[in-house]
């Protein structure tokens, strides 16, 4: 049994310009005392044709874990836009936020992200060369797409046969069904107890 469950997601400040920080607010249950971090990542994925354009857009390691209830905000910078080939730009493509224990992805939750101009102009004659500061970014929030893996959460040991355990989507009240995204190149709250967080450029606080 996980001993980690993420009840909810909700998208913050959307939509907004493609230069805006993304912001979510994670609410996860821990059954049981964690004596180890919480490791969790926001992946843009660029492309879908390659994961050579994925972007790890932050990592942040979370705990000691004890048990009950937190949350947090997870903020990171906008992907390098000279890392995303034009041709991407626009249009349909996907953020994940993974979650992972001892090295072992354990769930992952996956948002379609369409980005398009605002200006109707541009949207109908969009210039050769993409104007960022005129791009406005949109996460579809109402249908996140949740996968959990099975892993062994009292060693190092790999996912059990590699395989996801289950998949469902999330939405505010509660976990239901919806249809799947398409595979990218890769691949909620009460006051609380509090934990311990950091990684490269920031603390951050569990409420």
């Amino acid at each position: 049994m996980a001993k980690v469950q993420l009840t909810n997601v909700t998208v913050l400040d959307n939509s907004s310009p493609f230069s805006q920080q993304f912001r979510f607010e994670l609410v996860f249950e821990c059954i049981e005392e964690l004596k180890e971090d919480l490791e969790w990542k926001m992946i843009y994925v660029g492309s879908a044709e390659s994961e050579e354009y994925d972007q790890v857009l932050d990592t942040i390691y979370v705990g000691p874990i004890p048990e009950g209830k937190h949350m947090f905000v997870f903020e990171a910078d906008p992907p390098d836009v000279n890392k995303i080939p034009e041709k991407d730009v626009l249009g349909v493509t996907v953020v994940l936020l993974t979650c992972s224990y001892r090295g072992n992805e354990f769930v992952r939750v996956g948002f379609f992200v369409n980005n398009e101009y605002a200006d109707p102009e541009l949207k109908e004659n969009p210039p050769e060369k993409p104007q960022f500061d005129k791009v406005v970014r949109n996460i579809l929030a109402s249908e996140p797409r949740v996968t959990r893996f099975k892993i062994n959460w009292d060693d190092s040991e790999q996912r059990e046969n590699g395989l996801a355990e289950e998949e469902e989507s999330m939405d505010a009240g509660g976990v239901g069904t919806s249809s799947s995204l398409p595979p990218p190149s890769s691949c909620f709250f009460n006051e609380g107890n509090q934990s311990s967080a950091s990684n490269s450029n920031q603390a951050m606080e569990v409420q």
